[in-house]
């Protein structure tokens, strides 16, 4: 599986360069939704990126690899891709993922979920609660 399609990493670049011209104009940073979620087919270990450095490896989000502390920070693409799981496994690109939430609020659930993937249900909630009713 490819974990960057050119639309993803379209994307993910987008976002650093705006951090980027947010910090040469001294303006707040942006709190980017995630646009790519990666994680272990067979683990814990999830990742939500928001932001794809110049070097086209270095990526930006929530890293969580399942010991109840996920962290926002920067990991590696090619470390990621270069994983070898079990029964010939590797790290996949979760192909269904979008979120409305920016990183900020992924990070703060997760804390306290004590995991990517404990917060994800409430989210989701939260996120069905705040679009119109079909009725209307």
């Amino acid at each position: 599986m490819i974990l960057l399609t050119p639309e993803l990493r379209f994307a993910l670049r987008c976002n650093d360069i705006n951090r980027r011209a947010a910090m040469r104009d001294d303006k707040p940073a942006p709190d980017p939704v995630p646009v790519l979620k990666l994680f272990n087919p067979l683990g814990a270990a999830t990742w939500l990126a928001t932001e794809l450095y110049g070097d086209d490896d270095t990526l930006f989000g929530l890293a969580d690899l399942g010991f109840g502390c996920p962290e926002l920070g920067v990991f590696s693409l090619s470390e990621i891709a270069s994983v070898r799981l079990p029964y010939g496994m590797r790290i996949e690109r979760d192909i269904g993922f979008e979120s409305l939430h920016p990183i900020s609020v992924w990070a703060a659930w997760s804390r306290r979920a004590g995991s990517i993937l404990h917060a994800q249900s409430p989210l989701r909630r939260a996120a069905a609660n705040e679009l119109p009713s079909a009725d209307g």
